[in-house]
């Protein structure tokens, strides 16, 4: 391994498969077979001890025989693999952005990349996740052709003195203490479902006591339905019948549990004995969705899986999806591990070590109500008259891609009106707000600028007003001021002005439609 492990330079990658599959790969022990209490208390001290074989093997065979267990681990992985990702330049510097388009562009270079994604997320059940990287050499440049999963069971974390943090590989060379795993060969993704070591980190763990409490109560519950759900069966033969005639009565009475019919001579009877005790069936059941529930809440976050009702509102999706918190959590470490694990070494290949390594972003939040921000965008555009809102960002946003040349388009033509106004607002900076609104909304300047009779009836009104808000030195004062003035006021001038202003803004509406 010394040898191998000088090859790993800054400078390039180890080309060649270092966890190359064997013979024992083929093998496996089957823990779950004949599993007690007993025997998981000792499979999981192992795993403590560092010897994480058995446990690795026992995580595998709880998801391929616990189909509930296998959909909440499934969900939750295919939750944070199919987030859409894009890649961030380190900086503003025109070289990160250049690194960041050529780390997309690698990224989607890697032929399994998708399933990769799903196989270090394999690590939220079992603890940790470890993928070799296959480099490859293509015009001059580094790339990772795929990322090959590697069993856990191949690794452990058991050291001469002391338990490792990190895992070691086992080899034919070194098959008790394993071997360090090769620098910018290997991505190691771990999950910390809890404090503590990596071996006890995964969520399968917790649910290990589940489902061996599940698997005992489907067996009796099979055991219950083969007692009392099925006919008790009973030949009787005659004094005098052969021994012959006993075996084929014999056997005529355990196939008729198969095949219901039997062929015997007419010495012998078969009496079919319906069993009277029916028995509390409801027990097995209730302690299967116990179980289910408590593995929903350990994966998922809730028990909508179990408990949704149809029909109910929010049951469907809370039934589908995992908490948001979770989901995120998941996310940021495995954006974590792809920056550094498998970005940053391909960015010192290729670039040097001193270059900004670009940044694996998952786009974590919520779904967008597109609905609701085409409404904000629509009041922004026609109630506030902002115009600052690029058609980039539209298309953006909605996900609409730019029409090609000449390709037919749909949508609302802009009046030469409109047109105008906008381009008034955009060409518009600074000068007087009043004269700026009139030249945007011509018509209420022209209503403005009519004559109303009586022009100097308001002004004692307002007058009197304006000093009361002048000399008052708190609002509560100058409302109070206002109210004990308001009585002494002849409000009449103000009535027929605001009938007149009314009058002669419908009549230029009515005249301008």
């Amino acid at each position: 391994m010394t040898d191998w492990y000088n090859m790993a330079s800054n400078k390039k990658p180890v080309m060649n498969q270092i966890a190359v599959q064997t013979i024992r790969d083929r093998y496996a022990s089957y823990p779950s077979r004949g599993l007690t209490p007993e025997r998981l208390a000792r499979i999981f001290k192992e795993a403590d001890q560092g010897d994480i074989v058995r446990q690795a093997e026992l995580f595998e065979e709880m998801e391929e025989k616990d189909l509930h267990l296998a959909g909440c681990i499934q969900t939750r992985k295919l939750a944070v693999a199919g987030l859409d990702w894009e890649i961030l330049p380190a900086s503003d510097d025109p070289q990160d952005k250049v690194i960041a388009d050529a780390a997309k562009e690698m990224i989607e270079y890697i032929e399994n990349w998708d399933n990769a994604v799903v196989d270090m997320l394999d690590a939220i059940g079992k603890g940790f996740s470890v993928c070799e990287i296959m480099w490859d050499l293509a015009e001059g440049k580094y790339w990772i052709k795929t990322l090959d999963w590697v069993h856990q069971k191949r690794f452990t974390f058991n050291g001469p003195d002391v338990l490792l943090t990190s895992p070691k590989l086992l080899t034919d060379a070194n098959p008790v203490w394993g071997e360090d795993l090769f620098p910018y060969k290997f991505v190691v993704h771990t999950h910390h479902a809890r404090s503590g070591v990596t071996p006890r980190g995964g969520l399968l763990r917790p649910c290990a006591w589940m489902y061996l409490f599940k698997n005992y109560d489907i067996k009796a519950w099979m055991t219950f339905n083969e007692l009392y759900s099925v006919p008790m069966r009973i030949g009787k033969y005659t004094a005098g019948a052969t021994a012959q005639d006993i075996e084929a009565l014999k056997q005529a009475v355990f196939n008729m549990a198969v095949d219901a019919a039997a062929v015997v001579s007419d010495s012998t009877i078969i009496e079919l004995i319906e069993s009277k005790t029916t028995g509390n069936t409801t027990t097995f059941t209730d302690l299967v969705n116990f179980c289910d529930k408590s593995i929903s809440k350990a994966v998922l976050g809730h028990t909508g899986s179990v408990e949704g009702t149809p029909g109910r509102l929010g049951g469907e999706d809370q039934a589908k999806n995992i908490r948001q918190d979770l989901l995120e959590s998941d996310a940021k470490s495995l954006m974590r591990t792809v920056k550094f694990q498998i970005l940053a070494p391909w960015v010192r290949f290729n670039y040097g070590p001193e270059k900004g390594i670009p940044k694996y972003q998952l786009h974590i939040s919520e779904g967008e109500d597109l609905e609701k921000t085409a409404k904000v965008f629509g009041i922004l555009a026609k109630d506030v008259g902002f115009t600052r809102i690029g058609i980039k960002h539209i298309q953006e946003r909605f996900g609409i891609p730019e029409p090609e040349k000449d390709e037919e388009t749909i949508g609302v033509q802009i009046t030469d009106r409109q047109q105008q106004a906008n381009t008034t607002m955009i060409n518009t900076s600074g000068g007087n707000t009043i004269d700026f609104l009139k030249k945007l909304f011509p018509d209420q300047a022209a209503v403005d600028a009519i004559k109303i009779p009586q022009p100097g009836q308001l002004d004692p009104i307002t007058d009197k007003i304006i000093s009361l808000i002048r000399d008052g030195r708190t609002y509560d004062g100058i409302l109070a001021d206002i109210l004990t003035t308001y009585p002494t006021l002849d409000m009449t001038a103000i009535e027929q002005t605001i009938q007149k202003a009314i009058y002669i803004n419908d009549l230029w509406g009515r005249l301008n439609a």
